[in-house]
């Protein structure tokens, strides 16, 4: 393996804290890559020798964003239902039932195709992991092959089969959870890391939630919860209750329920691109920073309550309408993405790490909320491989 120097950095954001700061920030810097690690981090001036050389011209170098939530096993879209939003209609989670049913009727190749269009989308942004759930299935058969292609592009695979409950299931809800929580499992398990639940009005209720995660805990996986997002719900408590990774969406919270977050270190997750595209309260993530609660930001890209594929664009939001700092923003979206995952090896640029990161066409993290829109990413690296 050869090992490369990338020098001539105007920022270098490492989220390392021996650096100083919240984002571990070198002037003038350089980073080893070596083997798919990084091998060194510090001043130019200071660089060891390396086998190859690349010149970034002043650009900053950020670690590649860690989106900790997206829903890209499907086909489709609901652009109708997006523009009766935005003239009044309010979201609910029924509109899931109109992606199952084109999910259920596409073929292997074409959802493979559209997760590998998505993800490609995904890395020219700069995104270098990424979870994928499924949930657009609802059967035995399409839940585990949702899985079965999210496990193609991505080792973050979630089991959504408690997303709604189906047509099929409407006057049996009880009798749907039977089937999440047996012969479904037991058909995704294998492909998956992750198991989840829809925890909120017109999806499943608490007891139903607690039975689906601890389920899928019992066969091995870990627990995530959409919690709190349509209204204040036992989503975000439950979460804390089975000691689950992440609670995303967390927009409507009660005081306890961010103490419940604080306590148990389940990481909140903020999708604020839902919240753009459904135009909904926004989540308070100063009052969460405030309680001492670690924030995940994530695109949620789903064709439905928010199609969007791009960080950036989520920093940007979290910054003007979350009351979070460009530095916070920034950090949530990466090492704040791999608490969310439970994953120490990405998220940050210090020795030992993948070489997971991205190089915008600018000096500065900050211009990712001051340029909103902007394609400032310029290479993304995986592993130490410029993927684009």
């Amino acid at each position: 393996m050869t090992s490369v120097l990338l020098t001539n950095i105007g920022s270098l954001v490492t989220n390392d804290p021996a650096h100083g700061g919240p984002l571990g920030e070198i002037q003038d810097a350089a980073i080893v890559l070596d083997g798919g690690t990084v091998a060194w981090t510090g001043r130019r001036q200071d660089a060891p020798a390396a086998d190859s050389a690349l010149d970034l011209g002043g650009r900053a170098v950020i670690p590649g964003f860690v989106d900790s939530h997206s829903h890209l096993v499907f086909a489709g879209d609901r652009a109708e239902e997006f523009a009766a939003r935005m003239t009044g209609t309010p979201y609910s989670a029924g509109g899931i039932r109109t992606t199952v049913a084109a999910t259920r009727a596409a073929t292997d190749e074409q959802l493979t195709a559209n997760v590998a269009r998505l993800v490609t989308e995904m890395r020219r942004q700069g995104t270098t992991t990424v979870e994928i759930k499924s949930g657009y299935g609802l059967s035995v058969a399409d839940e585990a092959r949702a899985v079965r292609i999210a496990r193609q592009f991505t080792e973050e695979t979630t089991y959504l089969g408690a997303h709604v409950v189906p047509a099929e299931y409407a006057d049996d809800p009880a009798g749907y959870v039977q089937l999440v929580t047996g012969a479904m499992l037991d058909a995704a398990a294998k492909d998956a890391r992750w198991v989840d639940v829809f925890v909120e009005r017109g999806a499943f209720d608490a007891d139903q939630g607690r039975a689906i995660l601890q389920a899928g805990i019992a066969r091995g996986l870990q627990a995530r919860v959409h919690a709190n997002q349509l209204g204040e719900g036992p989503g975000a408590q439950l979460a804390a209750e089975v000691g689950a990774a992440a609670a995303d969406h967390c927009t409507h919270l009660t005081d306890a329920d961010v103490d419940a977050l604080a306590a148990s270190g389940v990481v909140a997750g903020l999708l604020p691109a839902i919240e753009f595209s459904t135009r909904s309260p926004y989540p308070d993530a100063r009052r969460l920073l405030d309680a001492g609660v670690t924030i995940a930001l994530a695109t949620d890209c789903n064709p439905g309550s928010g199609y969007s594929s791009s960080m950036p664009f989520c920093i940007a939001l979290a910054v003007r309408e979350m009351h979070m700092t460009p530095a916070e923003a920034l950090w949530s979206a990466t090492a704040g993405g791999a608490a969310s995952l439970r994953r120490t090896d990405i998220g940050h640029l210090t020795p030992g790490a993948r070489a997971d990161l991205a190089v915008l066409d600018a000096p500065s993290y900050l211009h990712l909320a001051y340029r909103p829109g902007v394609p400032l990413v310029t290479q993304t690296f995986i592993a130490g491989r410029t993927v684009v």
